[in-house]
């Protein structure tokens, strides 16, 4: 109650806040006022700045890994390697040998399978040559022949001119005697750095990796330690699941390529089996050279035959192996796989479309095990003497009593 001079009194009424009733404001009015953004502006503004510190972080390591491509492919190639040949490192250390023997079996194994699949394809390749020469020469004018006189009937002009760019792009690819031997001495260098790594990670890489997590903050080293022990499964299953596929593929499409009587079909066996470590993309690839080199030397009718056995094979792998063994282990749609081999193409060529699906399945599955695990509480250290984590990430940490010493 206020009294005013003239003998009026009036009456302001407090709201709960404590301020008059026209001043009142509620929540929603306050979250407005002059200078201050909407909540949903600062939630956006925060997303999009995150989002772009991730593609700059990206960015960054990818440019870094490109620098030192040197260094980067041969690493990818060795882990790749390494969880190809650790079943035979394991089952030997099984066995009693120690882990330097074991590790040195598996890289002299890796080294006669490689050497013998190279021998093999040189020595029948080009046993080959000059009987496919002709061959190849009398497809190209069969051809020529059809699309001029065929239902296509193109102009016979446009024809050679699109059959001396091929020629010409072609010549152009093949490295000169200097280009050559530098590839070359790159390639042996590349292939020594491989089986180098291959050697140290399949004997020490335990230990290696154990070194790795103490150096994380106490309370997230068995986080981490299950993170990458999840990568490694997936990598594992994903080099098991696409050998499988690709030895499949390369039985059933060599075996009608030999009973057709194409003369390569031994070589084109082999093309077959390493296409198929490039999802999707490899395996169209290959089947589209063991159709056109059919075409050009046992004609048209074989090549239909070929065509049908590709696609037969392409279908019991889309819809049988991929969904029995490398879904189970890469945890990808197709149109997810299917994305991450064209982007590796385009960035990186062939080293990027043969690493891209198993790098992206191993980034999903880290992701996905740092978005459930949630592992409180500190631990000193990754490993006692036994190599194995001290604290399990389902366990608590041990509890000491005061002034206990020691693990």
């Amino acid at each position: 109650m206020r009294s005013y001079g003239d003998g009026r009194a009036t009456s302001l009424s407090m709201t709960p806040l404590g301020g008059p009733r026209g001043d009142a404001r509620g929540p929603e009015t306050a979250d407005r006022r002059p200078g201050r953004a909407p909540a949903w502006a600062v939630r956006a503004t925060v997303v999009s700045a995150a989002v772009l510190g991730v593609a700059a972080v990206c960015w960054v390591v990818v440019t870094v890994l490109l620098r030192l491509a040197i260094v980067s492919f041969p690493l990818a190639a060795a882990l790749l390697l390494t969880a190809l040949v650790t079943p035979l490192a394991r089952w030997l250390r099984r066995a009693g040998a120690p882990a330097w023997l074991a590790a040195l079996a598996s890289v002299v194994g890796l080294v006669l399978v490689l050497t013998g699949i190279g021998s093999l394809l040189w020595v029948r390749t080009s046993a080959q040559l000059s009987n496919l020469t002709p061959a190849v020469t009398v497809g190209i004018n069969r051809v020529r022949s059809w699309l001029i006189d065929g239902p296509l009937s193109l102009d016979p002009v446009r024809v050679d001119g699109i059959r001396d760019r091929l020629v010409a792009q072609v010549s152009e690819a093949v490295p000169g005697p200097v280009a050559g031997a530098q590839a070359a001495v790159s390639v042996i260098g590349g292939l020594l750095l491989v089986l180098f790594l291959v050697f140290f990670l399949v004997k020490d890489g335990e230990a290696m990796w154990h070194w790795l997590v103490d150096q994380a903050p106490g309370r997230r080293r068995p986080q981490l330690d299950g993170a990458g022990r999840r990568a490694w499964t997936t990598l594992s299953g994903y080099v098991g699941g696409v050998v499988v596929v690709a030895a499949v593929d390369a039985v059933l499409i060599g075996t009608a390529l030999f009973a057709v009587g194409v003369p390569l079909w031994l070589s084109l066996t082999l093309l077959t089996f390493l296409g198929a470590f490039v999802p999707y993309l490899g395996a169209l690839v290959s089947g589209v050279v063991a159709v056109l080199v059919t075409l050009v030397t046992d004609g048209a009718r074989d090549a239909l035959v070929i065509v049908v056995v590709v696609l037969v094979v392409q279908q019991v792998e889309g819809n049988v192996l991929q969904p029995l063994v490398m879904r189970r282990a890469v945890h990808l749609h197709p149109v997810v796989t299917l994305l991450a081999v064209t982007s590796g193409t385009v960035l990186l060529g062939i080293p990027g479309a043969v690493v891209a699906v198993p790098l992206t399945a191993v980034t999903y599955q880290v992701l996905e095990h740092f978005h459930r695990e949630r592992v409180p509480g500190a631990v000193p250290s990754v490993a006692d003497d036994g190599g194995r984590p001290l604290v399990a990430p389902d366990e608590p940490a041990p509890v000491r009593a005061a002034g206990e010493t020691g693990p």
